[in-house]
C-alpha cells in the first residue's frame, strides 16, 4: 500500500484540503459501491438505503423526523418511501395520539434487506478501524463530526450517540 500519510504541520491548508477531500471521496465511493449494487437489483438507490437505515435505527420514527434527519423535501421522501412501502420493506402505522402522524417501521423483509446491504459495510469499516487503531478511529470521528453543519451538529450527534445496541 502506498504511504499517503505525512506530517500535517508541514503542509499548506490547500494540500490538507486536497488530500482530505480526495480520501473522503474515494473512501465513500468504495464504501458504498457494494450496497449500491445490491440495491440496484431491486430498483433501489442510495436514498432508499438511507431511509432503510434510519427507520431501522429508529423504529416508530415519524415521517417529519425522517425529513429533518435526511434534510430532504417531502416530495423526494414521498417517492422513496412509497416504493419501500409498496415493495414491503417499510410499514407505516398511524400515530396513537395524533392520527395525522405516520410512524415508520421496517418489515421483516426490510430488516433482511438492510442487514444484507450493511453486512459488507460493517466488515469493511471494522477492518479499517482495526487497521488504524483506536486513536485514529477517535480522530476520524472528530473530523467527521466537525464536518457536520453547526446548526445540525448537536441534534445529529445526539441521534448517533443514543443507544447503539448490538
Amino acid at each position: 500500500m502506498t504511504d499517503i500519510f505525512f506530517d500535517v504541520e508541514k503542509h499548506s491548508d490547500h494540500q490538507k484540503f486536497l488530500k482530505g477531500m480526495e480520501l473522503l471521496y474515494f473512501a465513500y465511493r468504495d464504501f458504498i459501491s457494494w450496497p449500491d449494487d445490491v440495491l440496484q437489483t431491486l430498483g433501489f438507490g442510495r436514498a432508499h438505503h438511507r431511509v432503510l437505515h434510519f427507520v431501522g435505527r429508529n423504529p416508530g420514527l415519524k415521517v417529519a423526523e425522517l425529513l429533518k434527519l435526511l434534510n430532504i423535501t417531502k416530495q423526494s421522501l414521498s417517492r422513496v418511501l412509497s416504493t419501500l412501502v409498496e415493495k414491503g420493506h417499510i410499514r407505516q402505522d398511524i400515530g396513537a395520539q395524533d392520527r395525522r402522524q405516520r410512524l415508520l417501521y421496517l418489515t421483516d423483509q426490510g430488516k433482511i434487506l438492510l442487514n444484507k446491504v450493511a453486512e459488507h459495510q460493517k466488515d469493511h469499516m471494522l477492518k479499517a478501524f482495526n487497521n488504524a487503531g483506536t486513536q485514529s478511529v477517535e480522530g476520524f470521528w472528530h473530523v467527521l463530526s466537525a464536518l457536520i453543519a453547526d446548526e445540525n451538529r448537536d441534534d445529529i450527534l445526539s441521534q448517533i450517540n443514543r443507544d447503539m445496541g448490538e
